[in-house]
């Protein structure tokens, strides 16, 4: 179903369902812009009987190849993110419209949409936008099932000031969570984040983070057995361990802590380092690997979403070393369904969930290189059998983070009073 513009018609969504049977439980989703992780999620929600699903943008970014401020480069996803389900693409009345600030999206017209639209469960992706917080009082006043979903997770917040903590107390836990009906938690820590605010138990749902399981254990079978026709396409050793680091070059990511790490490693001359990414600290991990001579280091550039698969099936282990910000990580998902033993940091916000220290993989204390490096050394002591049933723990964890749990979530969501 191709996406529309609110400006043509607010009825448009109705119109595409006059000629479907009467559905049990219409659904709204609110999204800043395409995402590649979410689409294959709406197109699997849209393909059920039992839902009628509508998604709606704030902006268009990321569909006409725009230089991503983070990776550096232009980017266009090279997977459909708007095939599959309605869309609806709301005008963006910001100032200075964009995603990386908070009053880059305000669009106004989401209030006036949400009266006209059939009651519906209502799922808003947090509140780092102002269109967000409007969804969610109005979404409440027009009489929708406001259900959040946001991503902060325990350990973020426990960083704070007490001040800080205090102020958002008042905030989140006094006013604009008294809007909402559900929350719709990613993990363990983003559990235990909406209790620090007061919220009860009775109104919270797992509705984990997770890609496209099927599509990406697919890729697994198919790709395995290629796995050193793969490596020398790519570039890569044979015989060495290879780890792989996917994700931007910047700051959160602390890229340059998998680099000190691998250069402490004990183990590092039988091992092969790939980042697969791209971003602004490349000039600076570059002369880090040049002043310390260290070898089998390959820095791939972007890669798009179509050749990620081929990264993940020549690896051997995955890491994530994410500093505070990095509220999940969906690449250690997809790494996972490759059947990759798996090493993330303390505030890679899914370390808690997806994580069975010895079984699967290891944390690290974020920062700690001395730890880093011991954990690293840990995994490079393992044996290729011993990884290979690592990372068959890590296939059975990740299949209980799933599009159907997500769904599962929404179906509870419903009351039937609503229609």
């Amino acid at each position: 179903m191709p996406p529309f513009d609110e400006t043509l018609t607010l009825e448009k969504p109705e119109k595409a369902t006059a000629n479907k049977q009467r559905v049990s439980q219409k659904v709204l989703f609110l999204n800043s812009h395409p995402i590649q992780y979410f689409a294959p999620l709406y197109q699997e929600i849209a393909s059920r009987k039992d839902l009628d699903l509508t998604v709606l943008y704030c902006s268009r970014h990321g569909l006409s190849g725009e230089t991503d401020r983070e990776f550096g480069v232009q980017v266009k996803w090279d997977i459909p993110v708007l095939e599959g389900y309605r869309s609806v693409f709301l005008n963006n009345n910001a100032w200075k419209p964009g995603i990386y600030g908070f009053f880059g999206l305000i669009n106004l017209g989401i209030i006036r949409y949400l009266f006209k639209a059939p009651k519906s469960t209502l799922v808003v992706h947090g509140w780092g936008y102002f269109t967000n917080i409007l969804a969610i009082v109005f979404g409440k006043i027009a009489g929708h099932i406001v259900c959040i979903r946001g991503e902060s997770p325990a350990s973020h917040e426990g960083r704070r000031s007490a001040r800080s903590m205090n102020i958002r107390k008042f905030v989140f836990g006094k006013i604009l969570f008294q809007f909402a009906d559900y929350f719709l938690y990613i993990g363990n820590e983003n559990k235990q984040f909406y209790k620090i605010y007061g919220v009860p138990e009775r109104k919270l749902r797992f509705a984990p983070y997770a890609v496209d399981n099927e599509r990406f254990s697919k890729s697994f079978q198919q790709l395995a057995p290629q796995k050193n026709d793969l490596r020398k396409a790519l570039g890569i050793p044979l015989d060495k361990t290879v780890i792989l680091f996917s994700g931007k070059y910047i700051e959160k990511k602390r890229p340059l802590d998998l680099l000190m790490a691998f250069h402490q490693s004990k183990k590092r001359e039988n091992a092969c380092l790939v980042f697969m990414g791209e971003g602004e600290l490349r000039p600076v991990m570059e002369r880090f690997i040049e002043k310390n001579n260290l070898q089998n280091i390959r820095l791939t550039g972007f890669i798009n979403q179509s050749a990620v698969p081929e990264y993940y099936a020549a690896a051997d282990l995955f890491v994530m070393c994410s500093q505070e910000g990095e509220t999940w990580g969906l690449s250690t998902n997809e790494a996972m369904n490759f059947r990759l033993p798996v090493l993330l940091s303390d505030l890679t916000g899914s370390s808690a969930d997806l994580v069975r220290p010895g079984e699967n993989g290891y944390v690290f204390k974020t920062g700690d290189i001395d730890d880093f490096a011991e954990k690293l050394d840990l995994l490079l002591s393992v044996s290729p059998d011993g990884l290979k049933a690592m990372g068959k723990v890590s296939s059975a964890i990740i299949k209980g983070y799933s599009y159907q749990q997500i769904i599962s979530s929404i179906l509870q969501s419903y009351h039937p009073t609503i229609l």
